[in-house]
């Protein structure tokens, strides 16, 4: 296969990325670094090497893609492409991320970003500060992760980067939960869906049904929070994303808690607690233990809530995690029969909880 036949086969692969059809684009995209190799193209190579990497982590299969990013690192040292080096050590921070690993991820994203900037690459220092604001937000440095993201949104709105726009909005959106501002969130998802349905982005789409959702859940409003989580649920399952359909069903778990409707909850977080552990997202089987261990101190079952709790709070100080520590010590707390939360308050969170069950963000 000739240079001009395997770029367009590459060109094809990235449409159909795009467009979230990742096994397909997975499928061409090998075809297309075999060509490349043969050729000897390193360029080539290392774009092909990124977008599986890129096809990788957006599946949930996080070891894949650190290993596809390592190898285009590889390349990259090879020719000593700085760039390729700085965009493959980016990428490796979002795949360590996704493990747990936000320690890691944050200094690979910021050596990244000190690079960008050396170069004025501006759609690149967007996207680091995108990756850093997430992974402050995984940390627990919600402040501060609203803050990045907010740089971010304005650089790519500026650009006018319209997919990109829409994911600094999520991104706002699913932090503005957390620290309590449940009306922000919403209009930040609301937007974010605006954006994402106008110009066919299914992912993005799905991301924003997902995280209205999950505002619809805080504010109460349980009904319309269940329809936005089957609307996005089955965008999820259409696309092969494992990652964003595991916070789905846990979302919708936690909805079903707080309707008292605890079978069906435990359920959910059980099939969720399946799938984190395929996708080796610690955070997310701490939010799943600690959903069952809340369900089984309502149930009266003190010592399953015990080890749930217990196994939350272990893995969350083991990881670092801040905020999923304060809800395993709100927990803990009440469990012991008397309810603190002044965790939140140390972190910065306008979170309230006073009677289970908890409508945890």
């Amino acid at each position: 296969m000739n240079c001009s036949k395997t770029d367009k086969l590459f060109e094809r692969a990235e449409e159909l990325r795009q467009k979230s059809h990742y096994r397909k684009s997975l499928a061409l995209l090998r075809n297309a670094l075999k060509s490349y190799v043969s050729s000897k193209s390193l360029e080539g190579v290392t774009n092909c090497q990124l977008s599986i990497g890129d096809v990788h982590r957006m599946i949930g299969d996080f070891d894949s893609a650190e290993q596809s990013y390592f190898a285009a690192l590889t390349t990259g040292r090879k020719s000593d492409d700085k760039v390729t080096i700085a965009d493959a050590q980016l990428n490796i921070g979002l795949s360590l991320r996704g493990k747990g690993d936000w320690r890691n991820a944050l200094q690979m994203s910021k050596d990244a970003l000190t690079f960008y900037r050396k170069i004025k690459d501006f759609q690149a220092v967007a996207f680091a500060l995108w990756a850093i604001a997430g992974t402050l937000r995984i940390k627990g440095d919600i402040t501060k992760a609203i803050a990045t993201y907010k740089e971010s949104l304005e650089i790519f709105e500026s650009l006018g980067m319209k997919s990109s726009t829409g994911y600094c909005l999520c991104g706002l959106g699913g932090t503005s939960r957390i620290a309590g501002l449940f009306k922000n969130s919403l209009n930040y998802y609301a937007t974010a869906n605006t954006l994402f349905s106008g110009i066919r982005d299914k992912f993005g789409t799905a991301y924003s049904h997902c995280g209205m959702g999950n505002a619809f859940r805080m504010l109460g409003e349980y009904d319309k929070a269940l329809t936005s989580f089957k609307r996005a649920s089955a965008i999820y399952r259409k696309i092969g994303d494992r990652v964003s359909y595991s916070y789905t069903i846990w979302s919708v778990g936690t909805t079903y808690k707080m309707l008292g409707n605890y079978p069906k909850a435990r359920g959910y977080f059980r099939s969720a607690q399946t799938l984190f552990r395929k996708t080796k997202d610690p955070r997310g089987l701490i939010y799943c233990r600690l959903g069952l261990g809340e369900i089984a101190i309502i149930e009266g079952k003190r010592s399953l809530a015990k080890k749930y709790i217990g196994e939350s709070a272990a893995n969350a100080r083991r990881y670092g995690f801040m905020v999923e520590q304060c809800h395993a010590k709100m927990l803990s707390s009440y469990f012991s029969g008397k309810l603190k939360t002044d965790c939140y308050r140390r972190l910065g969170l306008r979170l309230h909880f006073s009677e289970a069950p908890f409508n945890i963000p």
